[in-house]
């Protein structure tokens, strides 16, 4: 099984009566961004809880922190229409072969996540996987009212994704940093796993800082808070909150392999990312064009034989393969040479690259310093568009 297999979106997908998971895979700077105000507005009024709950006073902080968030976490039902016309593997084409099948025969694919009201006026976060290619998107208010929502925009690459549904003076939660995470702080996940809505988990912050390529899905610009609080399949798109009750990420990905092992999405990198689909409907990243490997004690022979290079250490970046007309091909880049430094930051890793590339401004040139044939180069190239697939 490949490594990105063991890696699954904690959204819950039911195909007629029978339920499976999505099997996807994905890194991100944790720049703070504060969302425009004026786009995106946020409330000054508080949620009134039902007069029926405890005094707050004998509440622990995790009772606090969900009597201040949970009414603002929504159940999201997303439709979609699958044709097996689009899966050469659908067990359909046994029958049909290479010949178009009847649209009779397309299938209702439904997914089940969770997510999070922004602003009083109905701007909710959740993940992309949990509305990607939805036709329909339902969306379930604690209170039991449900209403139709529109997708305003998702971004694969970071899995973010902006849904607006009617409404004012709706509850919402109060955004923390994550900045300043500490491991071992305590964690709250707020969610649907599982098709039951309003489950509540807490445990801590285990680590902080997980690149994509560290929890094997590195197709994704996300540097990933790790907990142990328990997430499932439906908690996808559910907010990870701190003590405070305030949100620090969004639920996102398990590892099935090993218990406790949940990864979110930092709160700076959501404010970033959902600004640019709000405002633009899309969101744009920072693109060189290049197939990396980390020069290690354990590859360096095979590398030296492969390129032809005689390495005095086994540290930096290997450029593996540059893709033609990218902005890493227009900037002289060559499989072989060796990244260094990128402007004033030294290169050790592939994800030094990743962060760094996505830090930078599209259109604005970067320094790379780089070794070839031994020789110390120092190349101006400027970052592009990521390409749509």
């Amino acid at each position: 099984m490949k490594l990105k297999q063991l890696i699954i979106y904690t959204s819950l997908l039911a195909l007629g009566t029978s339920a499976g998971f999505f099997t996807r895979s994905y890194l991100h700077n944790q720049e703070e961004t504060v969302l425009n105000p004026q786009l995106i507005p946020a409330a000054s009024r508080s949620y009134s809880p039902p007069v029926d709950i405890p005094n707050p006073e004998d509440l622990n902080f995790v009772a606090k922190a969900v009597q201040q968030v949970g009414p603002a976490v929504v159940r999201i039902d997303a439709s979609r229409i699958v044709s097996p016309n689009h899966n050469p593997f659908d067990p359909l084409r046994r029958f049909f072969g290479e010949s178009e099948i009847p649209p009779e025969m397309e299938r209702l694919e439904r997914g089940t996540g969770t997510g999070f009201i922004l602003s009083e006026d109905g701007i909710i976060i959740t993940n992309a996987h949990v509305v990607a290619g939805a036709n329909k998107v339902i969306v379930t208010l604690t209170n039991g009212e449900t209403v139709e929502g529109k997708i305003l925009g998702t971004d694969e690459l970071t899995d973010i994704a902006v849904v607006k549904i009617p409404g004012n003076n709706l509850p919402i939660v109060t955004l923390g940093q994550s900045v300043n995470l500490i491991p071992g702080e305590w964690a709250i996940a707020i969610g649907n796993p599982l098709g039951l809505d309003n489950t509540v988990t807490v445990g801590i912050i285990s680590a902080l800082g997980r690149s994509s390529s560290e929890v094997g899905i590195p197709d994704k610009r996300v540097k990933f808070i790790q907990t142990d609080a328990a997430i499932n399949p439906g908690n996808s798109g559910g907010p990870l909150l701190n003590a405070k009750g305030e949100v620090i990420g969004m639920n996102t990905a398990i590892r099935i392999d090993g218990q406790g092992l949940g990864f979110a999405i930092p709160i700076e990198t959501i404010q970033r990312v959902a600004q640019d689909l709000y405002v633009h409907g899309e969101a744009q990243h920072p693109y060189l064009g290049v197939q990396m490997t980390n020069i290690t004690a354990s590859n360096l022979k095979n590398i030296e034989s492969e390129f032809g290079l005689k390495l005095k250490d086994a540290t930096g970046v290997l450029i593996v393969q540059v893709v033609p007309n990218s902005p890493a091909a227009q900037a002289g880049i060559q499989p072989g040479d060796i990244i260094k430094k990128i402007g004033d930051r030294p290169i050790l890793e592939s994800k030094d690259v990743q962060e760094t590339v996505e830090a930078s401004q599209i259109g604005a040139p970067l320094e790379i310093e780089i070794i070839r044939k031994q020789e110390l180069q120092v190349l101006q190239v400027i970052p592009g568009v990521f390409p749509k697939p």
